[in-house]
């Protein structure tokens, strides 16, 4: 991930983004494909990055909500509503998408392919990265 950005502009994670950060850590223990002391870890040093600024940091505000809410009611992708919430964060404030998440990239390029009707959705960028 530190080449993906090396030279970029910071890195910039949602709320939404930092609970699914650790929700994955909770899953991977869960599964045991990732001791507890190796989450707790790997948290506490996600935890350290935020707090240092190494990402920008974005609120989800209430028009976060209603342009998911509007993709979803679109009724022709196979959106979840967190990744209807991220697609909403980038395009309204447009911003690179970056996923390892091929699902959420293909409905990312999806949006863009219908024209939807959000200016912002059109300059959204977006690419699968697997890190």
């Amino acid at each position: 991930m530190q080449t993906h950005f090396a030279g970029n502009l910071q890195p910039i994670i949602s709320s939404l983004a930092e609970v699914e950060v650790l929700s994955v850590f909770s899953r991977l223990v869960r599964t045991q494909s990732l001791t507890l002391d190796a989450a707790k870890q790997v948290a506490d040093i996600f935890t350290t990055h935020l707090e240092q600024g190494l990402y920008g940091r974005l609120n989800l505000q209430m028009r976060h909500y209603r342009q998911a809410r509007d993709y979803i009611a679109r009724f022709d992708l196979p959106l979840k509503s967190p990744d209807a919430l991220h697609l909403a964060a980038v395009a309204l404030e447009q911003l690179p998408l970056v996923t390892a998440d091929g699902q959420l990239a293909r409905n990312a390029a999806r949006l863009v392919q219908l024209g939807v009707d959000t200016t912002a959705v059109n300059q959204a960028r977006y690419s699968c990265t697997s890190w």
